[in-house]
């Protein structure tokens, strides 16, 4: 079969839009943009763009696992056509000349979907969910942080400085006069969003000094993670245009709290629409309490997909400086100190909040994770624990507590390994072990603060 362009929506809106060059992009496991860059007639005429498999077991560092972890690979680097999907087209608005950049889907040459891609794994469990009838819904928020530019890692981040020429020193939650301080990068922001269609709802300062919130319309599970995969390229890209850094670091400044992911997350019927989370006397149905019941039952070893860095812990630690980051798999109603929080709404928006994942984490690996684990609870009839009345956080941690643990979870868990796919799940385990490999190799200033001459 022809390796051609085949997409004739692609050609009419590269024609609307005068495109003469095309970023091809792929998310890697860590989430991190790979792909080309090509002109706009050879890429709609030349054939599809080829890539390596072999970045889908890339450390976050470019590094690779070691030989005796990634035993089942195919040592061969078997190439990938890069297939567009039009749904995934934006313009790159700070381009000098008309650019697209399009997200693609991976199929090794013989037309099978590469196992491996991120974007696929999410696909994957959509298909388990429509072939029961099922079709869920989400709404993520992205918190992040603006902060000064450092080019020094050795150095802490610190907090920008606003239009009053002053740093933020205190927790200025929800506060309007905080979110003007960057005004000029905001209305910015929003007209590169809007410019690429996408469709954001709400912008606010959360706890942190320096550190916002964005919120999404609810739709989706793929365009959503389309959608926040691009929102972190226009923030950063912005923010560099504005002479500091934005960043979606879980835990990025020791005293200030972490940055989370909540994905809101509901199910319909496709053909009638309606909320399958409600009953018909209008109370929460058995579908509702057994997704719940997956999501405790499996959520533990899906963390690795939800908190995938070392630095993901450090959110996720019990602290005075954590702010409101759960640290267990508890649910409750308009409750934000349990992990899976169910807000007050009407039938029709009945849904689960998880509130678990870090900013760090990839959006389409934070979607399947969540969805493979209340799909597990639905079929299996898992019933959910008693909801939780006043603090969950008198328990404790009820998570575990580091990447090493966390990983072991996942490993053990074939369930979770099924539906994700074994081959995939063993990349991902093989990649994030290399990755702490790595940071153990580091010797930290509290190491030689603290132990040089004492110990």
């Amino acid at each position: 079969m022809s390796n051609r362009q085949e997409t004739p929506a692609l050609n009419d809106w590269f024609t609307q839009h005068g495109i003469t060059e095309v970023e091809c992009l792929v998310t890697d496991l860590t989430g991190i943009l790979k792909g080309k860059i090509m002109p706009a007639g050879k890429y709609l005429n030349g054939g599809r763009p080829r890539l390596p498999d072999s970045i889908f077991i890339q450390t976050v560092t470019g590094g690779y696992p070691d030989d005796e972890d990634i035993r089942f690979w195919n040592p061969a680097e078997r190439d990938m056509e890069l297939v567009p999907d039009p749904n995934a087209a934006f313009l790159v608005p700070w381009a000098e000349d008309p650019t697209a950049q399009i997200i693609h889907d991976c199929h090794y040459l013989t037309g099978e979907p590469v196992d491996l891609s991120p974007r696929y794994v999410l696909k994957r469990v959509l298909e388990l969910y429509a072939a029961r009838g099922w079709k869920p819904v989400v709404a993520p928020e992205v918190e992040f942080y603006l902060v000064k530019t450092n080019t020094d890692s050795d150095y802490p981040l610190e907090p920008p400085i606003g239009r009053t020429g002053r740093q933020e020193s205190s927790r200025q939650s929800f506060s309007i006069d905080a979110v003007n301080e960057f005004d000029p990068l905001f209305e910015e922001m929003y007209d590169y969003c809007d410019a690429m269609n996408l469709d954001l709802d709400t912008l606010i300062h959360e706890e942190g000094a320096g550190q916002m919130e964005v919120n999404f319309q609810h739709g989706d599970p793929v365009a959503l993670a389309d959608q926040v995969v691009m929102f972190k390229r226009v923030l950063r890209e912005t923010a560099l245009r504005h002479g500091m850094y934005a960043t979606f670091m879980a835990k990025p400044m020791a005293n200030e709290p972490g940055s989370s992911m909540h994905v809101h997350q509901s199910l319909v019927d496709p053909e009638k629409g309606n909320n399958l989370f409600v009953g018909d006397d209008g109370q929460p149905s058995r579908l509702f309490h057994h997704f719940i019941g997956g999501l405790q039952r499996y959520l533990p070893a899906a963390l690795p997909l939800l908190a995938p860095n070392v630095n993901s812990y450090r959110r996720l630690m019990r602290t005075d400086s954590s702010g409101s980051a759960p640290v267990n798999v508890e649910w409750g109603m308009d409750n934000r100190t349990v992990g899976l929080r169910v807000p007050v709404a009407s039938p029709a928006a009945t849904r689960v909040e998880n509130r678990l994942a870090g900013a760090d984490a990839n959006p389409y690996l934070v979607m399947a994770a969540s969805l493979a684990c209340g799909y597990l609870g639905m079929v299996s009839q898992i019933e959910a624990r008693p909801p939780m009345v006043g603090s969950a956080w008198s328990g404790g941690n009820k998570l575990p507590d580091d990447i090493g643990p966390a990983l072991d979870l996942l490993r053990e868990c074939s369930e979770l390994s099924d539906i994700l796919g074994e081959r995939f799940t063993n990349s991902y385990l093989a990649v994030k072990r290399a990755e702490h490999r790595a940071y153990f190799q580091v010797i930290s200033s509290w190491e030689r603060e603290h132990l040089l001459l004492r110990v």
